[in-house]
């Protein structure tokens, strides 16, 4: 697994370079709002979705279900995720509502890293 992690790290796509022409087309309104994370040489999964947030708003439930299965997230993301479940002594449940995420994926990676 490891392996698997450090070998899609070389295809990311530069989201930076990606969210930079989008807003410059097409929102240019909310460069501002969005600076903090454009000013980056490096977006991890999260920041990517929370940029994603801030220029197309939140989406309902049922859309976030079905692109909820196209997610995908390198290790340093991961164990954000899982210390932030330690930070604030959330249950596998809090935790997959805040990051609209399924328990089982939770629970795989807290056996998949020893967590």
């Amino acid at each position: 697994m490891e392996t698997k992690i450090l070998k899609t790290e070389k295809n990311l796509p530069d989201y930076v370079k990606i969210y930079s022409d989008m807003m410059t087309l097409k929102y240019p309104e909310k460069i501002k709002d969005c600076s903090h994370f454009l000013s980056k040489k490096k977006l991890s999964s999260l920041e990517v979705i929370k940029l994603n947030e801030i220029i197309f708003g939140r989406q309902s439930t049922e859309k976030n279900m079905i692109k909820g299965k196209h997610r995908s997230y390198d290790k340093e993301t991961i164990m954000s995720i899982l210390n932030h479940q330690k930070e604030y002594s959330l249950n596998n449940s809090e935790l997959s509502r805040h990051y609209k995420m399924s328990r089982n994926t939770i629970k795989k990676w807290k056996d998949l890293f020893n967590f």
